[in-house]
Protein backbone atom coordinates (compact mmCIF):
# COMPACT_ATOMS: atom_id res chain seq x y z
CA UNK A 1 0.00 0.00 0.00
CA UNK A 2 0.77 3.24 -1.28
CA UNK A 3 1.52 5.85 1.95
CA UNK A 4 -1.39 8.08 0.61
CA UNK A 5 -3.78 5.10 1.05
CA UNK A 6 -2.59 4.46 4.75
CA UNK A 7 -3.07 8.21 5.66
CA UNK A 8 -6.37 8.36 4.08
CA UNK A 9 -7.64 5.18 5.89
CA UNK A 10 -6.37 6.73 9.37
CA UNK A 11 -8.27 10.61 8.09
CA UNK A 12 -11.41 8.14 7.25
CA UNK A 13 -11.21 6.17 10.45
CA UNK A 14 -10.59 9.21 13.03
CA UNK A 15 -13.70 10.99 11.09
CA UNK A 16 -15.62 7.62 11.83
CA UNK A 17 -14.91 8.13 15.63
CA UNK A 18 -15.60 11.29 16.25
CA UNK A 19 -19.19 11.41 14.34
CA UNK A 20 -19.54 7.97 16.97
CA UNK A 21 -18.72 10.12 19.55
CA UNK A 22 -20.73 13.09 18.60
CA UNK A 23 -24.15 10.78 18.45
CA UNK A 24 -23.39 9.40 21.77
CA UNK A 25 -23.63 12.74 23.77
CA UNK A 26 -26.61 14.41 21.62
CA UNK A 27 -30.19 14.24 23.70
CA UNK A 28 -33.48 14.68 22.27
CA UNK A 29 -36.14 16.52 22.88
CA UNK A 30 -39.07 15.29 25.14
CA UNK A 31 -42.50 16.55 27.06
CA UNK A 32 -42.36 15.49 30.63
CA UNK A 33 -44.30 12.43 30.65
CA UNK A 34 -41.53 10.76 28.31
CA UNK A 35 -38.92 12.27 31.01
CA UNK A 36 -40.43 10.66 33.51
CA UNK A 37 -40.51 7.43 31.54
CA UNK A 38 -37.39 7.54 30.86
CA UNK A 39 -36.49 7.87 34.55
CA UNK A 40 -38.46 4.81 35.65
CA UNK A 41 -37.08 2.72 33.07
CA UNK A 42 -33.25 4.42 34.80
CA UNK A 43 -32.13 6.62 31.64
CA UNK A 44 -29.98 9.22 33.23
CA UNK A 45 -29.20 10.56 29.88
CA UNK A 46 -29.94 14.36 29.58
CA UNK A 47 -32.66 15.45 27.90
CA UNK A 48 -34.40 18.96 26.53
CA UNK A 49 -38.09 20.12 27.66
CA UNK A 50 -39.66 23.13 25.83
CA UNK A 51 -42.55 24.94 27.66
CA UNK A 52 -44.13 28.01 28.97
CA UNK A 53 -44.10 29.57 32.26
CA UNK A 54 -47.41 29.24 34.12
CA UNK A 55 -48.98 32.69 34.42
CA UNK A 56 -52.40 33.79 36.06
CA UNK A 57 -54.90 36.13 33.89
CA UNK A 58 -52.71 39.58 34.47
CA UNK A 59 -49.38 38.24 33.87
CA UNK A 60 -47.92 37.27 37.13
CA UNK A 61 -45.74 34.16 37.54
CA UNK A 62 -47.57 31.01 39.54
CA UNK A 63 -45.14 28.27 41.21
CA UNK A 64 -42.11 30.36 41.42
CA UNK A 65 -39.63 29.87 44.36
CA UNK A 66 -36.39 31.62 44.87
CA UNK A 67 -35.18 33.40 47.81
CA UNK A 68 -32.14 34.74 47.54
CA UNK A 69 -31.22 35.93 51.15
CA UNK A 70 -31.40 32.31 52.11
CA UNK A 71 -30.13 30.09 49.18
CA UNK A 72 -29.34 31.81 46.18
CA UNK A 73 -28.60 28.59 44.65
CA UNK A 74 -31.89 27.39 44.80
CA UNK A 75 -34.64 28.14 41.91
CA UNK A 76 -37.75 26.19 41.61
CA UNK A 77 -40.67 26.85 39.44
CA UNK A 78 -43.75 25.53 37.16
CA UNK A 79 -42.94 24.80 33.25
CA UNK A 80 -46.24 23.72 31.36
CA UNK A 81 -44.67 21.15 28.15
CA UNK A 82 -46.01 21.21 24.99
CA UNK A 83 -48.22 18.51 25.80
CA UNK A 84 -49.86 21.04 28.56
CA UNK A 85 -48.37 18.77 31.19
CA UNK A 86 -46.84 20.94 34.17
CA UNK A 87 -44.08 19.71 35.95
CA UNK A 88 -41.67 21.71 38.76
CA UNK A 89 -38.26 22.60 37.96
CA UNK A 90 -35.39 22.86 39.92
CA UNK A 91 -32.37 24.50 39.10
CA UNK A 92 -29.14 24.76 41.41
CA UNK A 93 -28.59 27.88 40.27
CA UNK A 94 -29.43 31.63 40.59
CA UNK A 95 -32.46 32.96 38.56
CA UNK A 96 -31.51 33.61 35.01
CA UNK A 97 -32.34 37.77 34.50
CA UNK A 98 -35.30 38.57 32.64
CA UNK A 99 -37.01 34.98 33.52
CA UNK A 100 -40.10 36.41 33.76
CA UNK A 101 -40.28 38.42 30.22
CA UNK A 102 -39.08 34.72 28.61
CA UNK A 103 -41.89 33.69 26.41
CA UNK A 104 -40.55 29.91 26.04
CA UNK A 105 -37.75 28.00 28.03
CA UNK A 106 -36.08 25.14 26.82
CA UNK A 107 -34.78 23.33 30.00
CA UNK A 108 -32.13 20.84 29.63
CA UNK A 109 -31.77 17.98 32.93
CA UNK A 110 -33.19 14.90 33.97
CA UNK A 111 -35.96 13.36 36.74
CA UNK A 112 -35.27 12.95 39.69
CA UNK A 113 -37.97 12.20 42.23
CA UNK A 114 -40.98 13.68 40.51
CA UNK A 115 -39.19 17.02 39.62
CA UNK A 116 -37.22 17.66 36.43
CA UNK A 117 -33.61 18.85 37.91
CA UNK A 118 -32.18 21.44 35.37
CA UNK A 119 -28.28 21.67 34.96
CA UNK A 120 -29.24 24.48 31.86
CA UNK A 121 -31.93 26.80 31.34
CA UNK A 122 -32.15 28.55 27.49
CA UNK A 123 -34.89 31.05 27.66
CA UNK A 124 -36.60 32.64 24.29
CA UNK A 125 -36.99 36.99 25.19
CA UNK A 126 -39.91 38.54 22.86
CA UNK A 127 -37.72 41.44 23.09
CA UNK A 128 -34.52 39.72 21.12
CA UNK A 129 -37.07 39.08 18.47
CA UNK A 130 -39.05 42.06 17.75
CA UNK A 131 -38.07 44.43 15.01
CA UNK A 132 -37.17 48.20 16.19
CA UNK A 133 -37.78 50.95 13.92
CA UNK A 134 -35.15 52.62 12.80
Amino acid sequence: MKTTHIILLVVIAAAIGVIISLTGSTSSYVTFKEAKEMAANGENDKIHVVGKLRKDASGNLLGVEYNPQIDPNYFKFDLTDTMQTTMSVVYGNPKPVDFERSEQIVIIGSVKDEVFVADKILMKCPSKYTEKEI
